[in-house]
């Protein structure tokens, strides 16, 4: 059981999309809710994010850091980061920073052992990512 987990949001934040996934209330147990489009050229939907956090009772969000192979940061990171600095800002909640390296390559490899075809299913790829580093987190975390 990860009580200080329990409830907390996943969120695999991309250029084209951003995946989501919820912790259940007791902390063990990560699932996937989907995602939400991003429109290019636009601001962060925060928005959305925010409103599917409210809708889920989630209680912090545990964001994907986006990593290279050795482990550091890029120019994307920093974007990352200041998603993740105002999210906080804007609902008063934790956030807490996760290595998403191989999140994504994890959630391709789920599907395609469920014999699913990953055509079509950026989106659902993008929402077991999130999935993956939450469930990373919450056992990383115990």
């Amino acid at each position: 059981m990860n009580p200080t987990l329990a409830r907390f949001m996943g969120i695999d934040y991309g250029e084209r999309r951003v995946g989501l996934a919820i912790a259940d209330p007791l902390g063990m147990i990560a699932g996937p809710i989907g995602f939400i489009q991003r429109r290019a050229g636009k601001r962060p939907p925060f928005s959305k994010v925010i409103d599917r956090a409210k809708e889920m009772e989630a209680r912090g969000f545990v964001i994907g850091l986006p990593l290279d192979g050795e482990g550091n940061e890029s120019g994307w990171t920093a974007e990352v980061r200041a998603f993740g600095a105002e999210l906080s800002k804007r609902t008063g909640m934790e956030v807490i920073f996760i290595d998403e390296r191989f999140s994504t390559a994890t959630a391709l490899r789920a599907i395609r052992e469920m014999d699913e075809s990953t055509r079509g299913r950026k989106g659902d790829v993008d929402s077991l990512a999130a999935t993956v580093l939450l469930q990373n987190a919450l056992d990383t975390h115990k």
